[in-house]
């Protein structure tokens, strides 16, 4: 059973940083695509960037130019760099490999 941890999560005020973490309890991110999601009250989840084994990478339009998305398959992690945030970037983050979910990370830009 693959289990997957978030971290980083929080407040921030608008234009600020925050770098999420993803750690898995086996090497999954090189064998399956990683994803963050996110997902706000009453709204469907949304994928906000992805990367394959092979390294591919996609975000969502409204985040291109301020969210990397990066991982570490030596120890296992992933990462979403997120800067410039912006209030609507308010959402709980949720990392994803395959059909493995973590249990999800608020994080609150205030503005």
């Amino acid at each position: 059973q693959v289990q997957l941890v978030e971290s980083g999560g929080g407040l921030v005020q608008a234009g600020g940083s925050m770098r999420l973490s993803c750690a898995a309890s086996q090497d999954i991110f090189g064998r399956m695509d990683g994803a963050w999601y996110r997902q706000t009250p009453g709204s469907q989840r949304d994928l906000v960037a992805s990367i394959t084994p092979r390294g591919q990478i996609r975000y969502l339009d409204s985040v291109k130019g301020r969210f990397t998305i990066s991982r570490d398959n030596g120890n296992n992690t992933m990462f979403l760099q997120m800067n410039r945030l912006k209030p609507e970037d308010t959402a709980v983050y949720y990392c994803n490999a395959g059909w493995h979910w973590g249990q999800g990370t608020q994080v609150t830009v205030s503005s």
